[in-house]
C-alpha cells in the first residue's frame, strides 16, 4: 500500500493506458456494429440480427463516459504514482466493461423497455458518485491547511467507499441492458472484489496512515454501501 504515498505525474504511464483503452472502445465498436458481431454469433449460436439493436447504442454509450470520467480522474485528479503493471492491468480490467458487455449485449435485440430506462438512471447516479466523490476528495486535498488530514465530508460522510459504490452502480446498469444473464457475474466479481479485497486493502492502509481519525470515521460509517454495509 506504500503506493498510494508516492506521487508523481505518470505521464507516459498515463498515455499508453489511454492508448490501450481507445483501442478497446475500437474493438467494441467493431464487435457491435462491424464484423465482430457475425464472429461471435457463429461462435456461440447466437442469432445475427438484421437491423442493429438500440441497446447497442447504450452499451457503447455507456463506454465512452466511463472511458471520458476515467481520462478525467486519470490525468486531473490521481497524483499517486502509476507503476508499469498496471498500464496493463488496468485496462484488462476495463476490458471486462468495453469488450465483455459488447459481447454480451449481442444476442439481444428486444426494444427499450422500463428496466432499460432505470438502467440509465442508475448508471448515470453510478457515474456522478465515483466522479463526484473523487473531487470532492481532490479539491479537499488540494487545500493546503488540508495536508495530511482524512477526508471524512461529502459524499464520503455516506459511505468510506462511496467512490467504489459508484463504480458497482454503472457496471451493474451495463448488465440490465445486456439483457444477459451471464452478465451478472462480472456484476458479482467486481462486488466481490471491491468488498472482499480492495475495501479491507485500503481500510488497512487508511487505518495505518491516519490512526484515531480513520477509527473514529470507520465507527461511525458505513463501509461500502451507504445505509446498509
Amino acid at each position: 500500500m506504500t503506493l498510494y504515498a508516492q506521487k508523481s505525474n505518470s505521464f507516459v504511464q498515463k498515455i499508453t493506458i489511454t492508448i490501450i483503452e481507445l483501442v478497446l472502445i475500437v474493438l467494441s465498436a467493431w464487435i457491435m456494429f462491424g464484423g465482430g458481431e457475425d464472429i461471435f454469433a457463429n461462435l456461440l449460436g447466437w442469432p445475427i440480427f438484421e437491423a442493429t439493436a438500440q441497446r447497442r447504442w447504450i452499451i457503447f454509450g455507456f463506454s465512452i463516459i466511463v472511458f471520458l470520467r476515467f481520462v478525467f480522474t486519470m490525468f486531473y485528479i490521481m497524483k499517486r504514482t502509476i507503476p508499469w503493471p498496471e498500464t496493463i492491468s488496468v485496462p484488462l480490467a476495463f476490458s471486462l466493461y468495453y469488450v465483455g458487455f459488447a459481447i454480451l449485449v449481442l444476442p439481444s435485440n428486444a426494444p427499450i423497455g422500463f428496466w432499460d430506462l432505470f438502467a440509465i438512471a442508475i448508471y448515470l447516479l453510478g457515474s456522478w458518485l465515483n466522479t463526484a466523490s473523487e473531487k470532492q476528495r481532490n479539491d479537499f486535498k488540494e487545500l493546503p491547511e488540508n495536508k495530511g488530514k482524512l477526508y471524512t465530508k461529502g459524499l464520503f460522510a455516506h459511505s468510506m467507499h462511496i467512490n467504489f459504490f459508484g463504480d458497482i452502480l454503472w457496471i451493474l446498469a451495463y448488465a440490465i441492458v445486456t439483457q444477459n444473464i451471464w452478465s451478472a457475474l462480472i456484476v458479482i466479481f467486481i462486488t466481490a472484489f471491491f468488498a472482499f479485497f480492495n475495501v479491507p486493502m485500503l481500510d488497512k492502509y487508511l487505518a495505518n496512515r491516519y490512526g484515531q481519525d480513520f477509527t473514529t470515521y470507520a465507527k461511525n460509517t458505513k463501509r461500502l454501501v451507504p445505509f446498509v454495509w
